[in-house]
């Protein structure tokens, strides 16, 4: 008769620990973190001096034209925002060697993080006049695409990187331009998928210099895809320090059905909710809700010049530069279901606002290389 071991089953069997510790980790240093501050926000010092060209992934670090000069020449270089501590500098072939500090903020840059900012796409004055792309996991540059003739405003990747976007200001030269991506064709094609000039109902201008008349179309501004993948929305801005800007949204990769939505004043940001059926948007320092399937504009209750959805709610992170009795703006968060405003922070000189990957945090970045992250105890 065979004799069988039943305590085997009852035996203390040691686990592999590595999961479980790596995350007990995170939480013990969550609530340390936790336990001595009495607000959501946490503020770092990113970088020292002043840059207006940033852009924060969604894994939690920023590209930079790095305000700090060594050996007279200026650099694009990548910080990680939570540890404040410089990670690579960015380099191509033919870049110049010296590059004066005075000058870097009037020759302009773009920038734009894949959705798992595993990738890069950069243009920068001090580069040859193309789109650079940078495999940050490879630490390598792949290549260059998308001629220019001046820095795009504008570059955006769609939710799940299946399109690219481009959008340039220059009037007869204005252009919105659409890649569509595969994993085979890194790096893009120099020539775009599709690209439109000035959209449909807006005249081009063809008295004086063709576009530099008040009321002339000035180009392409902040561009956004929809969460769905279906629609891209851009800003299609207005010459004149008292134009209405208006918010082109046509569908991809094809752009034909074009529409248009006029904004009152210069508008600033745009941002998609998650449900892919909203576009809240700022211009002239106010806050409005545009809904893609009525057509209808909402004034919302508060003033802003930056604004960012939550990936999964209905949340939004805005930034307003000026408040009421106040020389300084503030970072807040709005409930667009209930239109209540909550979690304010005082905080200036943002220029750039970002969600983490899974929404669990918030990003926003100063001038100045201070960051401010909004981390609640639970999301």
């Amino acid at each position: 008769m065979e004799v069988h071991d039943k305590t085997a089953s009852k035996q203390i069997v040691h686990a592999p620990p590595q999961g479980l510790a790596v995350r007990s980790a995170a939480l013990v240093i969550r609530g340390l973190r936790d336990l001595t501050r009495d607000s959501n926000w946490l503020i770092k010092k990113v970088f020292t001096g002043h840059s207006s060209h940033v852009a924060i992934s969604p894994a939690g670090q920023v590209c930079a034209v790095s305000p700090q000069v060594r050996y007279g020449s200026q650099r694009i270089v990548l910080y990680n925002i939570e540890m404040s501590v410089p990670m690579m500098a960015l380099s191509v072939p033919g870049e110049m060697g010296t590059f004066p500090p005075d000058s870097v903020e009037e020759t302009g840059a773009a920038f734009a993080w894949s959705p798992t900012a595993r990738y890069l796409v950069a243009a920068w004055g001090a580069w040859q006049p193309q789109l650079h792309l940078f495999d940050l996991h490879g630490k390598m540059l792949l290549g260059g695409f998308g001629e220019f003739a001046k820095i795009p405003r504008c570059l955006a990747w769609s939710e799940t990187g299946k399109y690219f976007a481009a959008a340039s200001v220059g009037g007869k030269g204005a252009s919105l331009r659409v890649w569509q991506t595969t994993r085979d064709n890194m790096p893009l094609p120099n020539a775009p998928t599709t690209e439109i000039g000035a959209p449909q109902g807006i005249e081009p201008q063809t008295y004086g210099e063709g576009f530099e008349e008040e009321g002339a179309f000035r180009g392409y501004g902040k561009t956004i895809f929809s969460p769905n993948e279906k629609l891209v929305a851009s800003v299609a801005s207005i010459q004149g320090e008292w134009a209405d800007d208006s918010i082109l949204v046509t569908e991809v990769p094809a752009m034909l059905s074009q529409k248009l939505f006029q904004a009152q004043g210069h508008i600033t940001d745009l941002a998609w909710t998650p449900d892919a059926q909203q576009i809240v948007y700022c211009a002239a320092g106010q806050a409005y809700r545009l809904l893609a399937s009525t057509q209808e504009t909402e004034l919302l209750p508060f003033g802003a010049e930056l604004c960012v959805c939550h990936p999964h709610l209905p949340l939004c992170v805005c930034f307003c530069s000026w408040l009421k009795n106040s020389a300084k703006g503030r970072l807040f968060l709005v409930d667009l279901n209930r239109l209540a405003i909550f979690d304010e922070y005082a905080a200036e000189g943002v220029v750039d606002l970002r969600w983490s990957m899974d929404g669990s945090k918030a990003f926003a970045m100063t001038e100045a290389g201070m960051a401010y992250i909004y981390e609640p105890p639970l999301i």
